[in-house]
């Protein structure tokens, strides 16, 4: 789905509140920066990860992101364990979620340690939709991507 240029895949998982999708593959979920995201943060200059092997309680930080407009945190939706970064995407490319945010430009995967406890405030399909509408139309966004 496309609202105000922005992407709003409907086959992801979201935690709205923190602008991140989470993709479920088996028991590992991979996490990303939205589109709405990457938008509201503009070109991403710098990005650091936690360690992989790291614990990471709900709502603490994955990774923390910089860019001309904006320095802050990438939050754990849920309590988790890193298994994996994408650290060499971005040493290649460090526009990749500001380029394709919801493909090459993943942030982290994770192992859930506490999901079905964790799990209330996260949406999917039609919900995440109308809920990303309604954001988008009170943030005032229209998304914009970086292109080569």
């Amino acid at each position: 789905m496309i609202y105000f240029a922005c992407d709003i895949p409907e086959d992801l998982t979201y935690d709205i509140e923190h602008d991140v999708w989470i993709r479920f593959e088996g028991d590992i979920a991979v996490l990303g920066m939205t589109d709405v995201a990457q938008t509201r943060c503009g070109k991403i200059a710098a990005i650091s990860f936690r360690d992989v092997g790291k614990k990471v309680a709900q709502g603490k930080t994955l990774a923390t992101i910089e860019s001309a407009k904006w320095v802050g945190p990438f939050p754990a939706p849920f309590s988790c364990e890193i298994v994996e970064t994408n650290d060499t995407g971005f040493g290649r490319d460090i526009l990749i979620t500001n380029k394709d945010p919801y493909g090459i430009g993943w942030l982290v995967k994770v192992r859930p340690t506490n999901f079905e406890n964790e799990r209330s405030h996260l949406v999917t399909g039609d919900e995440a939709v109308e809920r990303y509408k309604a954001r988008i139309q009170e943030l005032k966004i229209n998304c914009l991507r970086c292109i080569d």
